[in-house]
């Protein structure tokens, strides 16, 4: 089962990642069906399954389930894209391919889908510290330093919503690093993180902002800290 499953994401990457040039993305959204470079995509996603496939020709119905269902939710990503968050759509679209290729893989392995062992302790334990780490934490960030008003300078040539995702994304490296019991990481994150924001600190001027970084990056650490060191206390009761 694992071996048939790794093939067909394997001819998935193939098709839709590696062998996708811009060229035939930016041709199929402008023309959509009617796009040529659509059934080269198609054909190409046909030659990477029969190769990862070893030619075994008996798999003939689940490639053919593959190809019709890929063709089908490309038309309609493409219809959508111009109504739809792009980013939305993306992942809708993936994981619908994977939602197929896990149907195909039914078909030939016959494995029971046992969704109970997504309600167990640790499960659940492991969700709730992945959405306490990003979004609850980020609010709870927002709440504290909120009182400082520093939009003169954080909102100055600043991508939309940066700072956040960048929280989001460090807290879950000292949430990992923890729980995999390798704390040198986090020291390596710290340092990482000193030497791109070592521009905005350099300034003698932007004492507030320095302070404001500085309060920000503990506050972020602290929390992810708090949740990594709960994560392995409560894991070790259940």
């Amino acid at each position: 089962m694992i071996a048939l499953a790794i093939k067909l994401i394997l001819a998935h990457f193939v098709g839709d990642f590696l062998l996708q040039p811009q060229k035939w993305v930016t041709h199929k959204e402008t023309y959509k069906h009617k796009s040529k470079f659509l059934y080269f995509h198609i054909l190409v996603h046909l030659v990477a399954l029969i190769v990862v496939l070893q030619f075994n020709f008996s798999y003939w119905l689940g490639i053919l389930i593959i190809l019709i269902s890929h063709y089908i939710f490309d038309v309609i990503k493409l219809n959508l894209k111009p109504k739809m968050n792009p980013r939305i759509l993306f992942g809708l679209d993936q994981l619908a391919h994977v939602i197929v290729i896990a149907l195909v893989v039914k078909i030939y392995e016959n494995y029971q889908l046992n969704f109970d062992s997504f309600y167990t302790p640790k499960v659940l334990l492991f969700i709730t510290s992945i959405v306490g780490i990003t979004y609850v934490s980020a609010i709870l960030m927002k709440t504290i330093i909120s009182k400082w008003d520093l939009s003169e300078y954080t909102e100055k040539a600043s991508l939309e919503k940066a700072g956040a995702y960048i929280g989001m994304l460090e807290r879950l490296f000292v949430f990992a690093f923890i729980i995999t019991n390798h704390w040198e990481g986090i020291g390596f994150l710290i340092a990482a993180k000193s030497v791109f924001r070592f521009s905005d600190l350099s300034k003698a001027t932007d004492r507030k902002l320095t302070e404001y970084i500085l309060i920000g990056t503990l506050l972020s650490f602290g929390l992810a800290m708090a949740f990594g060191i709960t994560y392995n206390y409560v894991i070790e009761l259940l």
